[in-house]
C-alpha cells in the first residue's frame, strides 16, 4: 500500500482520560480525533483492542477478534437509557495519569452487566432484531468467544488446559451441555460485544467523517489462553496430553533483551491451515477491518520464518528459525479482500527474504528514528537511506519516550545525535526528532502522543520483558491544548503532510 504524504498521532484508547479509571469511547474519544483534525493529522494509530488478559496487554487477549469491554463508555450506556445517572454517580476516585485497571475492572463490569440486565428486559424489537444480527453476522467467533469467557468465569479464571477434560476437549456434549448451564452468562458476553462495536463504529465513523484513517494492529500471535487456541487446537503447535505450548513463540536475544523474549504463545501449525486454505486467518483479518482502515502487522517477519523454543525453556536463547508460507497467506488475502492496507513491523532480525516478503506484496515497512544512531551512515533508520513506501516514527509502544531515551543515552552517543541533527529545537529533543520524521521522505510519519508532549520515562508504554506495570500511562485532559496543536499544525504543514483541502 502506498500511502499519501500525510502524519499521525499514536494512541491506545485506554489513555484518554476518564472517571471510570481507564480511557473509553466516549467524548474523550470524540475530542482527541477533534484535536487530530485541528492539527491537520490525517491518521491515528491505535494497539490491539482485544480483551486483555494477564498483564492487561493487548498483545495477549482473550480473543483475537472480540474488543475490550473495559473500553465501553458508561455515559454513552447511560445517553441509551441503559444506565442511570444514579448508576454513574457512584464513582470512586481514580489517578489521573495512570490506569489502575484492577479497580476500574472491579467499577465498570457491574455497571457493563446491569446495562445487559436492562437491555434484556427493555430493549425494543428494533433493537432486539440489531442484537440478533449482529451476533449472527460475528457467529463464526461469537459463539466460542462468549462460551469461552462464560466458562472462565466457572472455572475461578483458570486456563482452558485446566478445565474438565470434557469441555477442555469441547466434547459436543460438554459443548451443550455448558452452553444450556451458562445461557446467561453467554448472552452478557454476545451483549457486551454488540455494544462495543456499536459505540466503536459511531467513534470510527465520527473520525472517518472528519478524514481522519484509523490504524490497527494484528499481533502475530494470539495468546495461548484464548478463545482462538481453545477452539481451533489444530492450528496451534500443542503439547497432545496437557494442552499447553509444545513450541513457544518468541525472539532470539536482541536490542530489547540478552536472553531474547519468549512470549509464551503457541506457535501455528501452518501446514493445518495452509490445508483449509487460511480461513482462521482470512476471518482474522475481515474482523480487523471491521474495526479499522489500515492495519499494522506486528512481528511480520514471523510469517517468512518464526522462533520457536521447545516447552520447558525458561529464555528464548534456544530456539530455532522454521519458515512459514507468508508468501501462501498473502495470496489468499489478497484473493478473497484486494490489495488491503498493511503496515509490516519489520523491525528485529530481517533477513533478505523478509525484506522481499515484504516488497512483494508492497507493504510499507518501519523506521524507527531512535534507532537510528548507532551504526554509522549506513544505517537503515537513518532518514537519508528511506524509501517513500515506509512509515518512521519516533518511537513505538516498545520504546521509552524519546525525552526519556535521550537523557539515559551514554554521553558518546548523544553527541552522535547532536552531530546528525546540528542542534536541538529549543522546544526539545523530541520535537528534533518530530522534525526529522515529518520533513523525512518517508510517505506516513507518526509521533507516539507521549512524545508529542515531551514526557518523560514515566510516560513509557511498555518494557519489553516485564511482565506487570505496563500499558497503564494516560494523559489529562488539559494535554489537548493549543500550543501543541499550533506547533504540530504549523510543522505538519511546511513538511507537506497537511490534507489537501478544497
Amino acid at each position: 500500500m502506498l500511502f499519501p504524504r500525510a502524519s499521525g498521532i499514536l494512541l491506545h484508547p485506554t489513555s484518554f482520560p476518564s472517571r471510570f479509571g481507564v480511557g473509553d469511547m466516549g467524548i474523550e474519544a470524540y475530542r482527541f480525533i477533534d484535536f487530530l483534525v485541528e492539527s491537520d493529522q490525517q491518521y491515528w494509530q491505535i494497539l490491539p483492542l482485544g480483551p486483555t488478559g494477564y498483564g492487561n496487554s493487548p498483545y495477549s487477549c482473550y480473543s483475537a477478534m472480540a474488543g475490550n469491554p473495559l473500553l465501553l463508555s458508561p455515559e454513552m450506556l447511560r445517553d441509551e437509557q441503559l444506565l442511570s445517572d444514579e448508576d454513574l454517580a457512584d464513582s470512586p476516585e481514580f489517578r489521573l495519569d495512570t490506569v489502575e485497571f484492577e479497580r476500574a475492572i472491579a467499577h465498570k463490569i457491574p455497571m457493563l452487566k446491569k446495562a445487559c440486565e436492562n437491555f434484556k428486559a427493555q430493549a425494543s424489537p428494533v433493537q432486539q432484531r440489531e442484537f440478533s444480527a449482529f451476533c449472527e453476522s460475528k457467529a463464526t467467533w461469537l459463539e466460542d468467544y462468549a462460551l469461552f469467557m462464560a466458562l472462565k468465569d466457572s472455572f475461578n479464571g483458570t486456563s482452558w488446559h485446566t478445565w474438565e477434560p470434557e469441555i477442555a476437549q469441547r466434547k459436543p456434549e460438554a459443548l451443550d451441555k455448558w452452553r444450556q448451564q451458562l445461557n446467561t452468562e453467554i448472552y452478557y458476553y454476545k451483549y457486551v460485544q454488540f455494544e462495543f462495536f456499536r459505540q466503536w463504529t459511531e467513534l470510527k465513523r465520527y473520525a472517518n467523517l472528519r478524514d481522519i484513517k484509523i490504524i490497527g494492529d494484528i499481533p502475530i500471535y494470539v495468546a495461548h489462553d484464548s478463545a482462538d487456541v481453545w477452539s481451533h487446537p489444530d492450528l496451534f503447535c500443542l503439547d497432545e496430553a496437557t494442552g499447553e505450548p509444545a513450541l513457544m513463540a518468541g525472539v532470539p536475544p536482541d536490542y530489547f533483551s540478552s536472553t531474547g523474549q519468549l512470549w509464551g504463545n503457541p506457535v501455528y501449525n501452518w501446514e493445518a491451515l495452509q490445508a483449509n486454505n487460511f480461513q482462521w486467518w482470512v476471518q482474522r483479518f475481515e474482523a480487523i477491518f471491521a474495526y479499522v482502515d489500515v492495519t499494522r502487522i506486528d512481528h511480520f517477519r514471523g510469517f517468512d520464518a518464526y522462533w520457536a523454543v521447545k516447552r520447558g525453556q525458561e529464555t528464548a536463547m534456544e530456539g530455532e528459525w522454521i519458515k512459514a508460507p507468508g508468501t501462501a497467506l498473502f495470496e489468499v488475502i489478497n484473493e478473497k479482500f484486494g490489495n488491503l492496507p498493511i503496515i509490516a513491523e519489520d523491525l528485529g532480525v530481517i533477513t533478505p527474504e523478509v525484506e522481499a516478503l515484504r516488497d512483494q506484496f508492497e507493504f510499507p515497512g518501519m523506521k524507527i528514528l531512535q534507532f537510528a544512531f548507532g551504526a554509522g551512515p549506513g544505517d537503515p533508520f537513518l532518514p537519508f537511506n528511506y524509501v517513500r513506501n515506509c512509515v518512521v516514527y519516533t518511537g513505538t509502544h516498545d520504546n521509552d519516550t524519546t525525552v526519556g531515551w535521550f537523557n539515559q543515552l551514554q554521553n558518546y552517543e548523544r553527541d552522535e545525535v547532536l552531530r546528525y541533527l546540528g542542534c536541538i529545537d529549543p522546544q526539545g529533543i523530541h520535537w528534533s526528532l518530530i522534525r526529522m520524521g515529518w520533513i523525512s521522505i518517508a510517505n506516513l510519519a507518526i509521533v507516539p502522543f507521549q512524545d508529542l508532549l515531551g514526557l518523560d520515562t514515566d510516560a513509557r508504554m511498555n518494557f519489553p520483558g516485564k511482565a506487570e506495570g505496563n500499558w497503564g500511562w494516560r494523559y489529562r485532559r488539559e494535554a489537548l491544548n493549543w500550543e501543541v496543536r499550533d506547533r504540530l499544525k504549523t510543522m505538519t504543514y511546511i513538511c507537506g503532510r497537511a490534507p489537501h483541502k478544497n
